[in-house]
């Protein structure tokens, strides 16, 4: 009898898990390499999750991006983006708040490299690939599997482990919460802690849009928005 040319199918957690094997070594190379070498590696993994969603016997349904949910996830996108906007605006103006907005990473950044960040960087090398990962593969294989509870449950735990890294020397870059934290070790660990809760948090609300809007993009809309005029107003209020 022929061999089929097709690999056989892949077992739902399986495919979580070599998901969650590309994710820890993607991260590792995302943290320790920007520029171009990062964005070609958040394109060359989402395409590897995509494949591996694939693989389990996944659809573009499945990861949030069956063309008929793109025009309601795009309206949804553009009326977040706005909100975010609104949020921002009013925050960056208001003494009480404005300096949660200053970061020192900041310094000496040209009109040049914010736009990048804006327009390039954020989009690919951030909101891609994380939103494709979590939101996409790992929310559409454990739904298939065991249902949106567990699903935004599983996508938002990791999505919090993922910002370990990144937030190492958070405390560090904002001024705006060195007086939480302190600069001893321990405030080190309770900042890094607080960003993994905090953006645990925000991976239940980003699951929540796309369960709602059954798109992908309406995460990725909230989620470039909440970054990209991060870097705008820590920009202007160097």
């Amino acid at each position: 009898m022929p061999q089929s040319r097709y690999p056989r199918r892949i077992g739902t957690w399986p495919a979580v898990g070599l998901t969650v094997a590309v994710l820890v070594a993607a991260n590792v190379v995302l943290h320790r390499w920007s520029g171009l070498t990062g964005l070609v590696t958040a394109v060359v993994v989402s395409a590897l999750l995509l494949g591996v969603l694939r693989w389990a016997g996944g659809t573009r349904a499945d990861a949030g991006l069956a063309p008929g949910t793109l025009a309601r996830g795009a309206r949804w996108a553009l009326a977040l983006a706005g909100l975010v906007a609104l949020v921002y605006l009013v925050g960056a103006l208001l003494p009480v708040t404005r300096g949660l907005f200053e970061d020192r990473r900041y310094e000496g950044m040209s009109g040049g490299e914010l736009m990048l960040r804006v327009f390039v960087t954020v989009p690919v090398g951030t909101v891609l690939v994380e939103e494709v990962a979590f939101r996409g593969v790992l929310y559409g294989l454990v739904d298939r599997a065991r249902g949106a509870v567990w699903a935004t449950a599983v996508s938002s735990l990791l999505f919090g482990l993922w910002h370990v890294l990144p937030s190492l020397h958070l405390a560090a870059v904002k001024p705006g919460l060195n007086p939480v934290f302190g600069d001893s070790a321990a405030g080190a660990g309770a900042a890094v802690a607080a960003a993994v809760l905090f953006t645990a948090a925000a991976g239940v609300l980003f699951c929540e849009l796309r369960r709602r809007s059954g798109s992908l993009l309406a995460p990725m809309g909230l989620h470039w928005a909440v970054n990209a005029f991060g870097y705008v107003a820590g920009f202007l209020l160097r």
